[in-house]
Formats: C-alpha cells, sequence, structure tokens
C-alpha cells in the first residue's frame, strides 16, 4: 500500500454536482474540528475501489456494490473490508415494483412475458436485487444512465418510470423513496401509479476502511461523523444534500439480498476480485 500522511483522505464518486458542495463543506466542517480533511474524486465505484485498493485514499464512500467489490477485492489480496459509519437512511430500505393505476396486472406473476422496467445495470436498488426478487421471466428493459455510478443519480429508475407513465412498459423497478420522490416532483402524477409488490429491507452506502487504514485518523473522523447533530445550522445543511438525518455506526447484515443477487448472476458484480 501506498503511503499517506495526513490529512485523512476520502475517495468518492462524482455523481452529482452536488458532491463537490457537500465535501467541500465537511472539509471546513472537520477543519474547524482539529481534522485535517482532503477528498479524491472519481468518475466510477470501480476505480474508487481500486484506489482504495492502492492506498490513494483511507476511506471510501462506497455504494452497496461497490462495498461488496471492495471487500471481496481485499479478501483477494488477504486483506480486510470493514464497514465504519452510514446514513440513517442508509438502512432497511426496499425496493418496488409499480404498475400504471389503469393497469390489469395485481401480482408479480402475471407480469410473465411482459415488458418490466429496471435502472442501470449496475443499479443494486433499480436491477441486481429486484431482478433476483422477482423470478418471473419478463422482457427486461435496462435504462442503462451513467453506468459505474452504481445508481445513485437515480437518472435510471426516473427513466423507467417515465416509460412506465408513457406505456413503453408494463412495470417498473425503483426505490421506495424514489417512488414517493416522483410522485412529489412530478414525474409520476398522484395516483397514477400502484405498487404490486417489495423487496425485502435491504442497506445502501457506507464508509469502507480497509485493516491497514491509520486507526487513528479513522477513529476521529468516525467519532465527528458520530457526533454530527441534525439541529446544527452549520451542518444541517450538509446533511440535507447527502440525504441524512443522522450516521449511525456501520453494520453489513444488510447486504445479503445484494450479495445473493451477485451469487445468482456473478457477472452482475462488474468487477474482478484480483484488481492489482
Amino acid at each position: 500500500m501506498s503511503a499517506i500522511s495526513t490529512p485523512l483522505t476520502l475517495g468518492a464518486v462524482a455523481y452529482d454536482p452536488k458532491v463537490v458542495t457537500i465535501w467541500d463543506g465537511f472539509q471546513r466542517w472537520f477543519a474547524a474540528r482539529d481534522l485535517a480533511f482532503d477528498y479524491v474524486l472519481y468518475t466510477t465505484y470501480e476505480r474508487q475501489v481500486q484506489g482504495l485498493l492502492r492506498g490513494e485514499h483511507h476511506v471510501a464512500w462506497n455504494s452497496p456494490l461497490a462495498w461488496l467489490q471492495a471487500e471481496r477485492a481485499a479478501a483477494a489480496q488477504g486483506r480486510r473490508a470493514h464497514a465504519v459509519a452510514m446514513r440513517d437512511t442508509d438502512r432497511d430500505l426496499t425496493s418496488v415494483l409499480v404498475v400504471r393505476a389503469d393497469s390489469d396486472v395485481t401480482r408479480p406473476e402475471a407480469l410473465e412475458g411482459r415488458a418490466v422496467g429496471f435502472g442501470a445495470k449496475d443499479s443494486p436498488q433499480a436491477t441486481l436485487i429486484p431482478r433476483a426478487h422477482l423470478r418471473v421471466p419478463v422482457r427486461e428493459r435496462l435504462f442503462d444512465v451513467l453506468v459505474g455510478k452504481h445508481g445513485d443519480h437515480i437518472g435510471g429508475e426516473r427513466d423507467a418510470a417515465r416509460a412506465l407513465l408513457h406505456g413503453e412498459v408494463d412495470a417498473a423497478w425503483m426505490l421506495d423513496a424514489n417512488h414517493l420522490a416522483f410522485s412529489r416532483d412530478g414525474t409520476l402524477p398522484p395516483g397514477a401509479t400502484r405498487v404490486i409488490d417489495a423487496t425485502a429491507p435491504f442497506d445502501h452506502c457506507n464508509f469502507t476502511v480497509l485493516d491497514d487504514a491509520p486507526a487513528g485518523l479513522v477513529g476521529r473522523f468516525v467519532a465527528l461523523l458520530l457526533a454530527q447533530r441534525y439541529d446544527d445550522p452549520e451542518v444541517r445543511p450538509l446533511m440535507d444534500l447527502e440525504g441524512l438525518r443522522a450516521w449511525l455506526p456501520g453494520r453489513t447484515a444488510g447486504y445479503r439480498a445484494l450479495a445473493d443477487a451477485v451469487t445468482l448472476d456473478p457477472e452482475s458484480l462488474g468487477f474482478s476480485p484480483r484488481v492489482p
């Protein structure tokens, strides 16, 4: 591993311009609390995982699929990955299967042979977990927006929702929270859709470190994160942008559904664990 001196360095994926605003803000917040902090942006999660393995940063802000990639790639090198923190909103998510309100489809089995919209091919919440859950032969239509971003931009889900509304697919998968958001922002008019199925709960992003990361720096970083409070006017706008009200300790039990989905379709991992 390449030697990295202070500051603590984070790896993140630039899936949206707001990412710069978020981490610039956290950089100032950490600095005011005596933690030197910097970040490196990557174009894809695959590059970010490679960067973590090569020592380009200490902590990776990983999607669920990137967590599996990092965990397995580290194991292939005789190392261990650890999930040290996550958002409150990363826990116990569900994806829903949505049809138009006037559809004759009332159960997933009725979709056999019909067109179903999914997100990008590497989206855990809109493709990988739903595909494994559905277990019905359908005509898949993938909305491959920004592959490599693992669906974090939700563009594929939004396009699938629009295709559903326009009658181009018979059903579409999306995160439950995004279904609600699409109803609020007008992508899906209120009352235009019905939910006919949902996945079991699963977890989303986490901060990932390897076992050779500097324990003192990582410990200070995690302690400061967990100490943030949503009612702090200095940090609240950043938490709003990042979509949380509290940081929580990391956990990994919530990735079993995704791990099972990847086991069913190993190519969906999209990553060789033998990364140098």
